[in-house]
């Protein structure tokens, strides 16, 4: 079989207007929104509480502080915020210790931006145990860097998550591709400067000045990348 990765005009990034690319984790390169929402519901199950479907637009993508106090101030639940991320995150780490899919075309899409030796961050609002565990089935050679949710003083929607991993890649934000699948995370990249393409995961993500939206990463290829900062997207 003939390797997918299409011909470009250079080995790496040096001499492209793209510096850098930079991607969430959980809904954009491995298919486990849907495992938080379960977690979320089995937890809140056992106190008691039923959440309604309306919550899952609201938490998704965001950091687990804020998804958990929503979480128990939408419910009433009697548990301490503290005690509910503990335990959502224990769970979690339960459920994508057999590995966990990946979104179609992410392994395609790594394995190009290995090959031209573009630099690539792994940004995530996932803690660090979390992270480690699904870079097992993501492959750790393929980010010169990870940036963890509980790593920072503040993740996504703040822009420091993409801010850390440009300073530490020594790169201009403003040159740098983000890839995510919410709002939140889109939000984080634009306001660190970004130029940012969504792949919506669960809610949708409308078009927007500096903002490309596509249906799957099947459609995207470090050309398509390197079209967002040159503006032919």
């Amino acid at each position: 079989m003939t390797s997918s990765i299409p011909a470009v005009d250079a080995r790496s990034a040096a001499g492209s207007a793209l510096q850098a690319v930079l991607l969430d984790m959980d809904g954009t390169l491995v298919d486990t929104e849907g495992f938080w929402w379960d977690v979320e519901v089995a937890v809140f199950a056992e106190l008691g509480h039923q959440l309604l479907e309306e919550y899952r637009q609201v938490v998704v993508g965001g950091p687990m502080t804020r998804s958990a106090s929503f979480l128990i101030q939408a419910t009433g639940a009697k548990i301490a915020l503290t005690e509910l991320t503990v335990l959502l995150n224990m769970r979690f780490a339960e459920m994508i210790g057999q590995g966990v899919p990946l979104m179609p075309g992410a392994r395609r899409l790594l394995a190009e931006l290995a090959a031209h030796g573009v630099p690539t961050a792994l940004v995530s609002a996932s803690h660090r145990h979390i992270i480690d565990r699904v870079l097992v089935t993501l492959g750790a050679e393929n980010f010169a860097l990870t940036v963890a949710g509980d790593e920072i003083a503040r993740t996504k929607p703040h822009p420091d998550p993409y801010l850390e991993a440009a300073a530490r890649l020594g790169v201009d934000p403003a040159r740098c591709a983000v890839i995510e699948d919410t709002m939140t995370g889109v939000a984080a990249a634009e306001a660190a400067g970004c130029r940012v393409l969504a792949v919506p995961s669960v809610a949708p993500i409308p078009p927007a000045a500096g903002r490309t939206v596509v249906g799957s990463l099947e459609e995207v290829d470090l050309t398509f990348l390197r079209g967002l900062i040159t503006g032919m997207h």
